[in-house]
This record gives C-alpha cells, sequence and structure tokens, in this order.
C-alpha cells in the first residue's frame, strides 16, 4: 500500500513520547506527519520549539489552509480542531470531542475520509479514549493503525482503549514506532517508483 500521511496523537506523557517518537525519523522522512497533542487552550507556541528542538524535521505550528508538507510535522494549535483535506490543513472551532479540542478524533477520522487507504494513524500515551475512534476510521477505510505498547505508556489509558476499538493495530514499543513509520515511507517510495516505470 502507497501511504501519503501519518497522524499522530497523544495526550498525558505526550511530549516525551513525541519527541523521542520524532527523534528516531531521517530528515528526509517522505511522508508529512499531522500531531495532535493535548494541551491547554491558552498554551502558547512552546510545543512546536521544543519539538523542533528534538527532530531533524521541520516543525511547523499549523496556520488554517497550510499546505501539508512531505517531511514536515504539522503541529495542531491549542484550542482549534485540525482537518485534513487533500494536500492542506483546515482549522475548526467546532465544539469539543470527548472535552478534547484539538481532538486526536477529529483528526485521524479526516485523515481517513481524505486519504482512506493513504493514511497512517498512530496512538501514543494519554489520559483518556481519544483517538481510538479517528484510528478504527482508519482501519475501516483501509489505512494502517500503529499504537504505543501500553506498557510503554506513561498513561496507559489511550493506547489501550486504541487496542480496544482497533484489534488489528500494530502494537509496538515506544522505540519501535519510528523503524516501522520509515519502513512504511520506504515502501511508499517503492511503489512510486514502480509506477512511474
Amino acid at each position: 500500500m502507497a501511504y501519503s500521511i501519518v497522524g499522530v496523537g497523544s495526550s498525558w506523557g505526550g511530549l516525551a513520547a513525541m519527541s523521542k517518537l520524532l527523534g528516531a525519523l531521517p530528515a528526509n522522512f517522505s511522508l508529512p506527519i499531522v500531531v495532535v497533542q493535548h494541551r491547554s487552550r491558552d498554551s502558547d507556541r512552546l510545543l512546536a520549539e521544543i519539538l523542533q528542538d528534538a527532530t531533524d524535521l521541520t516543525v511547523s505550528e499549523i496556520e488554517d489552509k497550510e499546505p501539508l508538507t512531505p517531511g514536515t510535522v504539522h503541529i495542531a494549535p491549542a484550542n482549534y480542531h485540525v482537518l485534513i483535506d487533500d494536500g492542506f490543513l483546515s482549522l475548526s472551532l467546532e465544539e469539543p470531542v470527548r472535552f478534547s479540542r484539538p481532538s486526536i478524533d477529529v483528526m485521524l477520522s479526516s485523515a481517513a475520509d481524505t486519504y482512506g487507504p493513504e493514511a497512517i494513524g498512530v496512538v501514543l500515551t494519554g489520559a483518556n479514549e481519544d483517538g481510538a475512534q479517528g484510528l478504527s476510521d482508519i482501519v475501516k477505510r483501509g489505512g494502517c493503525a500503529l499504537v504505543q505498547d501500553p506498557r510503554t505508556a506513561e498513561i496507559a489509558i489511550m493506547p489501550h482503549a486504541a487496542v480496544k476499538a482497533v484489534p488489528s493495530a500494530e502494537v509496538l514499543p515506544l522505540e519501535g514506532l519510528a523503524p516501522r513509520l520509515i519502513a512504511l515511507s520506504r515502501k511508499r517510495a517503492k511503489v512510486r517508483a514502480r509506477k512511474a516505470v
């Protein structure tokens, strides 16, 4: 399967987990990554700056209608849902979902709606069940689901809920997620190369 986008969601403990995950990806990683990290509504842009220090990828806090860019980590801004459209990102002030805005479910479900089998969803550590429904939507449309092994999560509620909702998800320790994403992105490159021949 050829993949076009990665959506990653985390909550409690997510800053450390996201830093390790993104820090293990190479600068030439070929897919755009959209990140939803739960945080307070008055949070500033410090999250993007912290994650930029952890990775060789470009980190950008999302602005409305921002183009999806390969090798870029697009971070959801505080107090906005992120919708993934064909080739760009939109921001929404719709009501919170599972008490969260930004919502992981909203982001992953929109990735599923737009990219179907070309979407990869990743759920990391967290203290609620946000992300489980969105990950299920990705799988229902033929996409790929990865979940941090709850035993390696700071708070296991979110990955447990994701595994319960998506029994077919690949459950990997935190340090195993980046190598798997790298393998999936290379698979995409090979598929495109074959089509070009």
